[in-house]
């Protein structure tokens, strides 16, 4: 049993706590954390990026998703922390097991700042059941983490118009519009994305996430930055007061919160701000629970930031074009191991102008770590790539003009029929996505079966989604579109917009195996207007070549060829004046049309 975990318990039975609830979050309910948050990991020792973790004081319980099965089945061993699998038969979700577990007169304790508002409710609603009570207000991991690293203080960075294509004012303006139309006398943001979109300012607080801590408030009149000043230069502040913006300290948002105007209407998305905000609330003060007014268009690029990604991608295709011929002439022949892969990479996309640094943690998975779907390599994990098998590669970069994310699977030398047959079947799915022609109106559960086809045929399925958002230099996985078929799980979808970035990336994993997964990110653009009505197509974005080497041309059909051949042309285009010598030749030879067997 983990120490961190008894030093839990001990702090529970020391606050009178019966069941303890430890998210994978901050303040702001973001996919990624900064250090300070990384109290979940510090208690169970799983390092992927979402699970929460539950305590009682005889039993404790990991819940994570399909995309870290097998990474926290290996992580937890010996722990004391059982593994529960979220969606699988016979596993309750978390609501479930506390309504279940706790007994009359309990009491559920967590951290109210990194539980959203409507969890909170969840949670009240069970222990109000059980007659039990909640204590909200008390942070334990700030008791037994004697070494947790303080909130982030990292300097903030402005992007000009030139590059985000509107103004700080102009999209204050577009949100107190929609603020009018429902009513709404104030807005309160809390996601660290839509805040920093708002203020077309960028920070350096999350590890591959560009933001910086802070809330906002929007009002008809007034607008108020809550950060830590000392993060913005004397430029940035003067910018900001032009532009109507007040700054105030990061934790005034809760006092702010208790001076709303009596009977003024407020409007807040309970899926994101956290209950402490929820509950500073006057009681007085009518909510409106409503997705945050900048989703929608943050998700929407505009001309200006659709060129940038275009940029962005050439600049990231080079870099990985670099790394797959690199690969192809080395493996075998010099040391090579997962990490060494992933500084390879971080090298070649360093060498290109406006690079920033990795959209996320580089998953480099060779051999049978590719079939942990976001398995990302340690020291203790590394293993050697051999001239054999595949290797896995989803990565992704920040640049000024744009963000990526890639996945290519490479044959690093001898491939089984197997693997050939399954990288060709994942394959045809990109492809087929890729190619979608569709009526305006389809949300991404409408595009998801053309990725899973070639698979479903076969019976077999990939345990997550195939297509997410992506922000323009801000969360590599954002909202509000993305693409999957199950929409229980999935529970909002968006239509589809022209102007909207998500990625294609379809996969299979066979355990003790290997993997395979392919991703592009697409832009979605206007085909047509005619009588029968508007017509969507995607643009490819990402431009680096699919492995031909594990390829089996039996399993396409002339209509995989045309695609497959069409887009190296288009790779090629893009890519050979960025390249000469030997890696121009290769680069050639890999993106020659191949024919239909």
């Amino acid at each position: 049993m983990r120490q961190q975990l008894s030093e839990l318990r001990r702090a529970m039975q020391a606050h009178g706590i019966d069941l303890y609830i430890i998210p994978t979050d901050d303040f702001h309910a973001s996919e990624y954390v900064g250090a300070h948050f990384r109290g979940r990991h510090y208690v169970s020792g799983f390092t992927g990026s979402a699970g929460t973790l539950v305590v009682t004081a005889d039993w404790a319980g990991l819940w994570t998703d399909g995309r870290y099965f097998l990474q926290a089945g290996q992580q937890l061993e010996g722990s004391g922390i059982e593994l529960c699998k979220m969606g699988e038969p016979g596993v309750p979700t978390i609501p479930e097991y506390i309504e279940k577990t706790l007994e009359a007169g309990q009491t559920l304790g967590f951290d109210g700042r990194v539980v959203t508002a409507r969890q909170y409710e969840g949670y009240q609603r069970i222990a109000e059941k059980k007659q039990g009570k909640i204590v909200s207000d008390v942070d334990l991991l700030d008791e037994i983490w004697a070494e947790r690293p303080a909130l982030s203080a990292e300097p903030a960075w402005e992007l000009p118009v030139s590059l985000t294509g509107r103004s700080r004012q102009e999209k204050l303006h577009q949100v107190r519009r929609e603020m009018e139309s429902l009513g709404a006398d104030a807005l309160v943001l809390s996601s660290l994305m839509d805040v920093c979109w708002l203020m077309n300012l960028r920070g350096n607080d999350v590890d591959c996430t560009p933001v910086m801590l802070s809330f906002a408030a929007v009002t008809m009149t007034d607008a108020v930055l809550f950060v830590n000043p000392a993060i913005l230069s004397t430029e940035i502040q003067a910018h900001l007061k032009e532009d109507g913006v007040t700054i105030r300290p990061y934790a005034c948002v809760y006092e702010y919160t208790k001076k709303l105007p009596e009977d003024s209407t407020v409007m807040m998305n309970l899926n994101v701000v956290n209950s402490l905000i929820r509950a500073c609330v006057p009681a007085s003060v009518r909510v409106i629970d409503h997705v945050d007014p900048t989703e929608l268009p943050k998700a929407v690029k505009n001309a200006t930031e659709v060129e940038g990604f275009r940029k962005a991608h050439v600049q990231d295709g080079v870099a990985v074009t670099r790394l797959m011929y690199w690969l192809k002439h080395n493996v075998g022949k010099i040391p090579m191991d997962e990490l060494s892969v992933a500084e390879k990479l971080e090298e070649f996309r360093r060498e290109r102008p406006d690079y920033i640094g990795p959209s996320f943690a580089p998953i480099i998975a060779y051999g049978a770590h590719g079939a942990i779907v976001h398995y990302s390599p340690t020291k203790e994990s590394n293993i050697p790539v051999e001239p054999r098998s595949l290797l896995l590669a989803d990565t992704g970069g920040h640049y000024l003009q744009g963000t990526t994310d890639i996945t290519r699977t490479f044959a690093m030398g001898e491939t089984t029929d197997e693997e050939k047959k399954f990288f060709t079947l994942v394959l045809k799915g990109h492809l087929h996505l890729g190619n979608a022609h569709w009526k305006y109106g389809w949300t991404g559960a409408n595009l998801d079966y053309l990725a899973r086809e070639p698979l479903w045929q076969e019976n077999m399925d990939y345990n997550h989604g195939t297509g997410h958002g992506v922000g323009f230099v801000l969360g590599v996985h954002e909202g509000p579109e993305r693409v999957h078929w199950d929409v229980n799980r999935q529970k909002r979808h968006c239509v589809i917009e022209e102007g909207m970035i998500f990625s294609n990336e379809p996969g299979i994993y066979l355990a003790g195996k290997f993997g395979v997964r392919i991703e592009n990110l697409v832009v979605v653009r206007e085909a047509e207007v005619n009588e029968y009505g508007r017509f969507l197509a995607l643009e490819p974005l990402t431009l680096v070549p699919y492995d031909r080497d594990a390829i089996d041309l039996s399993l396409l059909s002339s209509r995989d060829v045309e695609l497959l051949n069409a887009y190296h042309a288009k790779v090629f285009a893009a890519i050979s004046p960025y390249l000469s010598g030997d890696e121009l030749e290769w680069l050639k030879a890999a993106t020659e049309p191949v024919q239909f067997c």
